[in-house]
């Protein structure tokens, strides 16, 4: 499967969103602290970010690492930077 590719905000909303729809953390009315993802070499599966420490998941870190799993399959972190050019060029 071809991953889709999102800037690293994106990416973090994806991961947001779904955490804090599954069942349980809804259930409990916690709010979970999602990380920016941090681009890494790409592993065996071809991924190149990943995210650690997750603020306020404790007792939910197996739902957290099942989201990731997910979206860590579908999406790539963009690797491209814009150029916003300087404003001061002559």
């Amino acid at each position: 499967m071809i991953r889709k590719t999102l800037n690293a905000s994106r990416l973090q909303q994806e991961v947001d969103r779904r955490i804090h729809r599954l069942q349980e953390i809804v259930d409990d009315g916690v709010k979970i602290r999602v990380p920016r993802p941090q681009l890494q070499e790409p592993d065996k599966t071809g991924c190149n970010w990943n995210m650690a420490h997750f603020g306020n998941a404790a007792g939910f870190e197996r739902d957290i690492e099942g989201v990731l799993k997910a979206v860590r399959a579908e999406y790539n972190l963009s690797t491209e930077t814009k150029d916003t050019g300087n404003p001061f060029e002559d």
